[in-house]
């Protein structure tokens, strides 16, 4: 049978998991030889993968965005190509949305017992990486620094009411984005590079590829060095339209594969969901970085012929 290391953050969400632990390593061991560890500070996670990560075969990772994060943080640095399970305990959950991982734990453990491998892209922003999205601007602030409370209570509310404030104290983005072929630089309300069809709940980009190797850069413009009305129009837009609505000059898209973004030093970069560090920084994508265990799509077919 496979090692599994079966690691979760108790305090993700309002902590089911941690009361479903029991059922969720008896599910777990009619497949794998599984040891459990729980985190028990910021950070541990990343240290636990760091340390024992090659000597499993699958880690099992229950939290939110930013617990996985942590993980691939520490997976896409081990010698052995360790697959990875994921059962989402988070408020938002973005990469189980993209990847169709239900939200239910039960039925994301058998998922990770009878689902496919799936070979994602990840991504190298200086020294770290990430899986789904880098973001900088309007409304990024909110997902790690809306208080915890506030969102075991309400949930995406939570998010919402935290967005809502900081509207019109937020800086413009401005950035100079050199690439293979060119360059583009001004003032932004918002930053985002994608490697995901949902942002912060959204379904922005419906039919990204999420193994192609590129990534999308969106650019939403501002004329002025804080957010104003026209520029938080734009960006509501581009939620509620997506990626592949055809934009003015104000929204700009590209796909690409490496850059180096140019800002100032008090820029602050939000890396899946979580606040990585301040300033310019060089992106690269590492195509199929990762292996994740997600629906098996042959079997849901079945399903729904059946039904």
């Amino acid at each position: 049978m496979e090692k599994c290391l079966f690691i979760y953050n108790p305090l993700s969400g309002k902590g089911k998991v941690a009361k479903n632990e029991s059922r969720i390593v008896k599910m777990l061991e009619s497949k794998f030889i599984v040891d459990v560890h729980r985190s028990k500070y910021s950070g541990n996670i990343g240290e636990v993968v760091s340390e024992k990560g090659d000597g499993y075969d699958i880690i099992v990772i229950s939290g939110g965005d930013g617990t996985l994060n942590e993980a691939i943080n520490s997976i896409a640095r081990l010698e052995k190509r360790v697959k990875i399970g994921y059962i989402p305990a988070g408020t938002v959950n973005d990469v189980a949305h993209s990847l169709g991982i239900p939200r239910s734990i039960k039925k994301a453990v058998q998922n990770i017992l009878d689902g496919q491998e799936f070979k994602h892209d990840i991504f190298r922003m200086n020294d770290r990486f990430g899986i789904y999205v880098c973001c900088s601007g309007l409304f990024t602030e909110t997902s790690y620094a809306t208080d915890q409370n506030q969102k075991k209570k309400i949930g995406k509310v939570a998010y919402a009411l935290y967005g809502a404030k900081k509207i019109f104290t937020t800086p413009a983005v401005k950035l100079k984005l050199n690439y293979d072929g060119g360059e583009i630089e001004g003032k932004y309300a918002l930053m985002l590079i994608l490697n995901s069809k949902s942002v912060a709940g959204f379904k922005v980009n419906r039919h990204a590829e999420l193994n192609d190797g590129l990534v999308d850069v969106v650019l939403i413009k501002t004329n002025k060095d804080k957010v104003n009305f026209p520029a938080v129009c734009r960006v509501a837009k581009f939620f509620l339209k997506g990626v592949e609505h055809k934009y003015n000059k104000n929204i700009q898209h590209l796909q690409l594969d490496k850059f180096r973004i140019e800002t100032q030093s008090d820029t602050i970069i939000n890396l899946d969901g979580e606040k990585i560090g301040k300033g310019s920084f060089d992106f690269e994508v590492i195509k199929e970085g990762v292996t994740i265990i997600v629906p098996n799509l042959k079997k849901l077919t079945k399903k729904v012929e059946n039904i």
